[in-house]
């Protein structure tokens, strides 16, 4: 089926005025007004711009038109089109048609007609909602920007690095890992230990919560930098509008760079995917500026061009207990930062994102360096407004003292993790490192509000229909 792809004709309009070309594609609209019949169609290769077929009805009898020009005007409808390209004031090129052929019919109960559909419905039909205008330009933004992040560590002498889905290692201690087992569901066993020892891999398994561990094997391993990006799972039931039980994760580690190192290369690393974006995405982005976000492209450009603001969790606290403002949960020091205080400090105090610094160690995982203080770790959070926290990273511990300490502290077991010891006892550095939520930064770039709408087929709590 050889055809000519619409963007084709938009990116290089002179170069096809006049020639005959064939397209195919879906049909956005259709209307009959004597003498001519007028299709949008759209093949995919572009976002919102549709390409107008224009259909001269006298060039048909009646029996032909009844035959091949009616069937195509059915919303969602696919079809094939043969004709001339040919100027058009409004729509900048047109397809004075001769021949058209319908390819995919379309009945009547197609789910998208032309009414305000909400994002709730959308939601249960993602196999067809790429084809609204919004959700295909968040997907043509979600392309682009995993293609930026691929490049950005590619110019910068990173190497990617692939880590394994299933793990037996829950790298942040919070159990909230999904089991990989290949028991029946009766399997009987005395205790947990025959139970997995029965299992296929003979211990417990699961899938990964970050790539985080495995990537400091590769960079300590003698790699000095490299980043991994791919998917990973929480089985946490969070029904907030920023969780998801898959998300994709980007997650860099390098070696020789202290806390202050890693701060500057994630600033550098958010600046330039927006920029990239911007750059190869600007009838998306204005899209999104226009029916999602007012001022969003004023935002984006601001933070590309600003200093990101910088503040320890303890300064952040004392910012909020002075702030005069009443949150539903109360700050202290050692409590975790709610979205409602990440909002107050990115929102309203700073108006820019913002780095958090050194949090208290009971409220972080047990491979961030431990500071001088004894009761704070070399952590960073960037937060962002609108969303919250985007990037968490931290300086890791290089000491393999102090690193098993911690692993008895919160009580795991030192032998659980000898690979990742090993790694401090054989040549040890210092070495940071940071994860990106990939979902949450669509949001941000995007100004979509639900991270169920910018990832293809979220996985939700008793959500996996499709």
């Amino acid at each position: 089926m050889k055809h000519t792809e619409i963007r084709l004709l938009f990116a290089d309009p002179e170069q096809y005025i006049g020639k005959t070309v064939t397209v195919c594609g879906w049909v956005r609209t259709g209307a009959e007004v004597k003498p001519m019949t007028f299709i949008q169609v759209n093949d995919g290769s572009t976002t919102t711009q549709n390409l107008q077929l224009t259909v001269p009805q006298d060039a048909f009898t009646d029996a032909e038109y009844a035959a091949r020009i009616k069937p195509v005007l059915t919303l969602g409808c696919s079809l094939r089109a043969t004709g001339t390209v040919v100027a058009s004031e409004r729509n900048i090129i047109e397809l004075e048609t001769t021949d058209v052929e319908l390819l995919g019919a379309c009945p009547a109960d197609y789910p998208l007609q032309k009414k305000k559909t909400s994002a709730e419905f959308l939601r249960t039909i993602p196999h067809l909602r790429t084809r609204t205008n919004l959700m295909k330009t968040c997907m043509s933004i979600r392309s682009t920007l995993a293609y930026a992040v691929h490049d950005y560590f590619h110019k910068n002498g990173y190497a990617y690095i692939h880590t394994p889905i299933i793990t037996a290692s829950d790298c942040e201690g919070a159990g909230e890992m999904f089991r990989v087992t290949t028991q029946p569901w009766n399997a009987q066993a005395k205790s947990e230990e025959e139970y997995f020892a029965n299992d296929y891999f003979g211990c417990r398994a699961g899938l990964t919560v970050s790539c985080q561990l495995e990537g400091e094997m590769a960079a300590l391993g003698g790699m000095g930098k490299i980043y991994t990006f791919g998917p990973t799972f929480r089985a946490e039931k969070s029904g907030t509008v920023r969780h998801v039980a898959e998300f994709w994760h980007v997650e860099p580690e390098v070696c020789f760079v202290d806390l202050d190192g890693i701060i500057e290369i994630a600033e550098d690393f958010i600046k330039s995917i927006i920029r990239y974006t911007l750059e190869h995405c600007p009838t998306e982005m204005a899209f999104c500026d226009r029916f999602v976000e007012k001022g969003l492209l004023d935002k984006l450009n601001h933070v590309v061009n600003t200093k990101f603001a910088r503040v320890t969790y303890t300064e952040a606290v004392e910012i909020l207990q002075n702030c005069g403002k009443t949150f539903e949960f109360p700050v202290s020091w050692g409590a975790d930062l709610q979205s409602e205080h990440e909002r107050y400090l990115t929102d309203e105090h700073f108006g820019c994102p913002v780095f958090v610094t050194d949090y208290p160690k009971e409220i972080k995982a047990f491979y961030m360096r431990l500071n001088d203080d004894g009761k704070t770790v070399a952590a960073a959070d960037l937060l962002v407004p609108g969303i919250g926290e985007l990037i968490g990273g931290s300086q890791r511990e290089e000491r393999y003292d102090v690193l098993v300490n911690r692993i008895k502290e919160l009580g795991m077991k030192p032998e659980d993790y000898d690979w990742y010891l090993n790694l401090r006892k054989y040549g040890g550095v210092t070495h940071s490192g940071y994860g990106l939520g990939f979902e949450r930064m669509i949001m941000y770039l995007t100004g979509i509000a639900n991270i169920r709408d910018v990832i293809p087929f979220p996985r939700t709590v008793d959500n996996l229909e499709y």
